[in-house]
């Protein structure tokens, strides 16, 4: 999408994310990849999402076999499952998924999306991230660093918004972001080729869910 269109559609999340209500707590919202890189067009709209887990609900059994999922009002708020029924996703296990949920609420089917959604903050992820892929070579897992936050605790950062408009974040390529946090040269090279390996595979909507 046209740059210009890639951060209209970023504001129009963070709106629906302040105006309707979530399954799951939402506490921090970022961009990283190419919208936070300045590139125009934008080939995938990144997106990271902080959730908190859901606090004093209560699981509603007749809800579960209304909605043919179990969890309702557990792992996601009964209240907004109500009033999004066309929202509520299961993972494999027949559990409703809080990321894809938020990624039904979010975004359209065929929207070139990526939503990460995880319990902890967009930069310990990646420091989590980055720990776990070098010590199983798994570097497709790695989250790409160089993001931008835009919203925390139902505060948006207009300053952010405006530098996001303005392309005026400045980033390092790729593998010298994780030559930066603790990867070695060559190790970077092969990881940073990796991350993109990964990322050019994905077609449509696509959310990837993660705990800390």
């Amino acid at each position: 999408m046209e740059r210009a269109a890639a951060v209209e559609r970023v504001e129009r999340l963070v709106e629906t994310v302040e105006r309707e209500r979530m399954p799951v707590p939402v506490r921090e919202i970022w961009v990283y990849g190419d919208v936070a890189l300045g590139l125009d067009p934008v080939e995938r709209l990144d997106v990271y999402l902080t959730k908190d887990l859901l606090l004093g609900g209560d699981r509603e059994s007749d809800l579960d076999g209304e909605f043919g999922v179990e969890g309702i009002g557990s792992t996601v708020s009964a209240e907004w499952a109500r009033e999004f029924p066309e929202h509520v996703r299961a993972n494999d296990n027949g559990y409703a998924a809080p990321e894809k949920c938020l990624a039904a609420q979010l975004t359209g089917r065929d929207e070139p999306i990526h939503l990460e959604v995880c319990n902890a903050s967009f930069e310990d992820n990646v420091t989590q991230r980055l720990r776990g892929a070098m010590a199983s070579g798994a570097y497709r897992q790695i989250l790409d660093p160089r993001g931008v936050c835009l919203w925390i605790d139902g505060v948006r950062s207009e300053e952010a918004f405006r530098k996001l408009d303005e392309s005026a974040f400045a980033f390092p390529v790729l593998s010298e972001a994780l030559a930066m946090i603790g990867m070695n040269e060559g190790e970077a090279d092969e990881a940073a080729a990796a991350v993109r390996s990964y990322r050019h595979a994905q077609r449509g909507r696509s959310v990837r869910g993660d705990v800390v």
